[in-house]
């Protein structure tokens, strides 16, 4: 069997993954390097391989695009977090040492985390310098994260595992 033949012009992409998923790659290392301003749909569409008609199609404008790249962030800190904390919690009844390894621990993976995904901090630390940009993503994506371990540390200094968790 053949594969149908594209037409002329029409930008070849990895048939692997998904469009979104490649464009939102694309998208989060160029707001990354860059920030919102400097860059452009066509830019993003031009690193994903596809048309920016593909781009708009499949995330909307380009704060929406924005938006996307957050939350995308978003799922994989909360998942490996989430996680993280779960092991800790239940370390707390285990004593106050058990409960300091698990600690470094989710500090461990959440730096390995950010490691593997420096987009990840550069995302941040480019939302960041513009504070008055964009707020909402601030709330709605690093607030529950910061929640998840504020609770966790309150928890841990209930323990006394932790004498302050401030």
């Amino acid at each position: 069997m053949t594969m149908p033949r594209r037409r002329p012009g029409r930008p070849r992409r990895d048939e692997t993954r998904p469009t979104r998923e490649v464009v939102l790659t694309a998208a989060a290392a160029l707001f990354a390097q860059r920030g919102f301003d400097a860059v452009g749909l066509r830019e993003v569409a031009a690193a994903a391989g596809v048309d920016v008609a593909t781009v708009a199609h499949h995330t909307g404008t380009k704060a929406q695009l924005y938006d996307a790249c957050f939350a995308r962030v978003f799922e994989a800190e909360r998942e490996v977090l989430t996680a993280a904390a779960e092991n800790a919690r239940a370390a707390l009844t285990e004593g106050p040492q058990a409960a300091l390894r698990a600690l470094h621990d989710l500090v461990d993976v959440f730096v390995d985390f950010l490691e593997d995904r420096p987009e990840t901090t550069a995302l941040w630390l480019r939302r960041w310098l513009e504070p008055q940009r964009h707020a909402d993503l601030d709330e709605r994506y690093a607030a529950p994260l910061y929640r998840l371990v504020a609770e966790l540390l309150d928890a841990a200094a209930a323990s006394g595992a932790l004498v302050e968790p401030t």
